[in-house]
């Protein structure tokens, strides 16, 4: 059972955290930083993505496509390879072309449903155990502020992002009878190169230069600068650490007051 410390820190020394999606984008950033703060890394992510990162040679690096039919199982056999697991982020993740709703597409819809929410679900479901044998297990969702807010033109991922964080909540309740703390973050706009290419993508189709499109972000915010990934990873280890042991079933913002 997993005590508390009076006083806790970052240091992550002697944890093993796996990170999927970890290898570009968010996911390396809050690799990154846990691996900074002491703990071992795996990363799970597809074998392109893996090729293509210059990751640490003494990351472990596992080729998994989670939308594939063998995804559970190819999970179900790391995890018993590891035993032990003591930090779970699930980040990987896809963001849809912008749609109305008269636009909906079927196969599009399962498609991301796969990656955001089930991709999610299937890691907690195969990790559970390893956690379970952890002292100090701790469960990271990406969500977004779309999981609980909601834009005209991204009904897709606002859906998938709700079903994150009910996932989320569920899990935590369930969970939390095991000393599992599971928790979600919540990142508004953060530019990421993904970010940046859809921005792109919209002004070839006619929308705003990027960087007009970067200020108006940085505008909506409180602060006047849209958070960045590192902010992110910031929290990341916050959720993973002995920080924040008092605290699950929670959704942590990290979007720089947006209005």
């Amino acid at each position: 059972m997993m005590t508390y410390s009076e006083n806790p820190d970052t240091g992550l020394n002697g944890r093993h955290a796996l990170i999927t999606g970890g290898a570009n984008g968010l996911g390396r950033a809050i690799a990154d930083r846990l691996a900074r703060n002491g703990a071992a890394i795996s990363i799970v992510d597809l074998e392109a993505a893996l090729a293509a990162a210059d990751l640490p040679e003494d990351w472990n690096k596992i080729g998994v496509d989670l939308s594939a039919p063998n995804a559970e199982k190819k999970l179900a056999t790391i995890a018993d390879q590891l035993g032990t697991l003591d930090i779970l982020v699930a980040n990987a993740g896809v963001v849809p072309p912008w749609r109305s709703v008269g636009d909906l597409d079927r196969d599009e819809w399962q498609k991301v449903f796969n990656i955001n929410v089930w991709g999610a679900a299937v890691c907690l479901k195969c990790f559970s155990g390893a956690l379970k044998r952890s002292a100090h297990g701790s469960v990271v969702l990406m969500a977004s502020i779309n999981g609980y807010r909601a834009h005209p033109d991204q009904v897709l991922y606002t859906a998938s992002k709700h079903a994150v964080i009910g996932l989320m909540r569920s899990a935590a309740l369930d969970l939390g009878r095991h000393q599992i703390r599971v928790n979600a973050l919540a990142p508004g706009p953060i530019a990421t190169d993904a970010l940046l290419s859809r921005i792109e993508t919209r002004h070839q189709t006619g929308g705003p230069l990027p960087a007009e499109a970067l200020r108006s972000l940085d505008q909506e915010t409180a602060l006047g600068r849209i958070s960045t990934k590192e902010m992110v990873a910031d929290a990341a280890l916050f959720l993973a650490s002995g920080l924040s042991a008092g605290m699950t079933g929670t959704v942590l913002p990290v979007e720089s007051g947006l209005s």
